[in-house]
């Protein structure tokens, strides 16, 4: 519920489910590799309810941005399937970089005003075409590996390259970026449910539960101070990046 909340807000439910995940299932499985394999794709199950509700609340604003649609859905399809097959193939390497995915999550969402400062979100100017156009689409398309492969962090990246393209409306731009985050998270999610492993006794409640969190969220965003709320999660971010390294290099 927390996450769905969280999401709804400001982004980072992740940071709250991956933790949580693996804690319970390093008591089943006394195996902290493979409790965080199975711990990332559970997450990806359990919050996607709430990205397709994201994704279909800003259906209206695609309108204005079909013409984007059409050059950044492509590499993000792809680049998702890319991400969770390499999440089921690789899944020793996942655990190696647990780390360094949350460390780089949680300095993408401390770094968020200051991207979108930089990026110039809000600031429309003229379309980009050649050269920064094909790598706009090439950013998307490792965007969405890692979407696909992680996932906490990309909202930012991907409003990043949208103020890049020019696109200065910030409903349009969560509208198209809502989608393309559905797009990366179901095809990783594909994946997950023809060759990953996927802890249904709790995916099943928490998808219940992301739900009704990012409905009640949605509902008092107005009312939460988002100060207060980013400040949480940045918290949380660092503490897991140190006790995941920590972790790591103990050999624990």
């Amino acid at each position: 519920m927390a996450a769905g909340a969280v999401n709804s807000v400001a982004g980072g439910g992740t940071l709250l489910t991956f933790p949580v995940l693996t804690a319970v299932l390093m008591r089943k499985f006394g195996d902290h590799k493979h409790a965080d394999v199975v711990a990332n794709q559970t997450s990806t199950m359990a919050l996607i309810p709430g990205i397709f509700a994201a994704a279909w609340g800003y259906r209206s604003q695609l309108k204005h941005s079909r013409h984007w649609l059409k050059w950044l859905l492509p590499p993000s399809l792809l680049g998702g399937l890319l991400g969770g097959w390499l999440v089921v193939g690789f899944p020793d390497q996942f655990s190696a970089l647990v780390p360094w995915l949350i460390l780089t999550a949680a300095v993408l969402f401390v770094l968020q005003p200051q991207i979108a400062r930089w990026t110039g979100i809000g600031a429309p100017h003229a379309e980009p075409h050649g050269g920064t156009l094909i790598a706009i689409i090439v950013f998307q398309f490792f965007v969405a590996i890692y979407g696909g492969y992680f996932g906490a962090g990309i909202g930012i990246l991907m409003l990043s390259a949208l103020g890049l393209m020019g696109l200065a409306d910030i409903h349009v731009m969560n509208g198209l970026k809502n989608c393309l985050a559905f797009a990366i998270n179901i095809m990783a999610l594909t994946v997950f449910l023809t060759r990953g492993e996927i802890d249904w006794s709790l995916a099943g409640p928490m998808i219940a539960c992301s739900m009704l969190g990012g409905f009640v969220g949605a509902t008092l965003a107005q009312k939460i101070d988002k100060v207060v709320v980013r400040r949480i999660i940045v918290v949380i971010g660092f503490s897991l990046a140190t006790y995941y390294f920590w972790r790591q290099f103990s050999g624990k």
